[in-house]
């Protein structure tokens, strides 16, 4: 038997969950923008009393790792570290696109179609990959600026479905391939973390508490004021 802590703070929605064995027990969630420092030991310390657990039953702690926002990732990650080396239980990372299709899949189910999940990186820059139903990822993580030329290469799909924060700015562009279609209001969360967790468990697949870091994939910049 295996409980299992999810976190995801890597957007707006700060995100928590327990699961017993891949199965969703408590979550507790909120959009309402970076609002994560005063919100995440709260929601753990709730949904460990909603699922009538002590922190000391938990077997692993399980950390959305990104690609997402800086300042979101440095809190989960710092948190999840902070209880995984504290109670000498192992640490899982999942990618947050991976996180945001696993959502995507119950639309669909087996049906073989072809998943975006972008996340909003300002301007016209998403974080993005491409994954197919079976939640294989097809292409690596990339920032990519979409526009016209950066868009051909969904046209290679017979069927592709877009979503995630990122995509809304981008729509009028992604239009114009012809087999593009729309997902709304799929964002991270930690209720699609449930399963995923607990497979890497089955197979021990951990980080080093160490010297895991989230996954920020561009350079966190600080611009001078003007």
């Amino acid at each position: 038997m295996a409980y299992i802590l999810n976190i995801e703070t890597s957007s707006t929605v700060c995100s928590v969950s327990v699961a017993k064995n891949g199965e969703l027990l408590t979550l507790k969630e909120i959009n309402n923008g970076f609002t994560h420092a005063e919100n995440l030991h709260v929601f753990i310390e709730e949904i460990l009393t909603e699922s009538s657990l002590n922190i000391n039953q938990l077997n692993a702690i399980a950390i959305s790792k990104g690609p997402g926002s800086y300042t979101g990732l440095r809190i989960g990650v710092s948190a999840a570290k902070g209880f995984a080396f504290g109670l000498n239980i192992p640490l899982i990372a999942l990618n947050t696109l991976q996180i945001m299709t696993f959502g995507a899949l119950a639309f669909f189910g087996d049906e073989e179609v072809i998943y975006c999940p972008m996340i909003d990186a300002r301007r016209m820059e998403v974080y993005t990959s491409i994954y197919n139903h079976k939640l294989e990822q097809l292409t690596k993580t990339e920032a990519l600026i979409v526009d016209e030329k950066s868009i051909i290469q969904f046209d290679a799909y017979d069927k592709i479905y877009f979503f995630g924060d990122g995509m809304p700015k981008c729509k009028t562009l992604l239009k114009e391939i012809k087999n593009a279609h729309f997902i709304e209001n799929i964002l991270p969360s930690a209720k699609n973390m449930s399963l995923l967790s607990f497979n890497k468990f089955k197979e021990n697949q951990f980080e080093d508490i160490a010297y895991f870091e989230p996954f920020y994939l561009k350079d966190f910049l600080i611009l001078s004021k003007k």
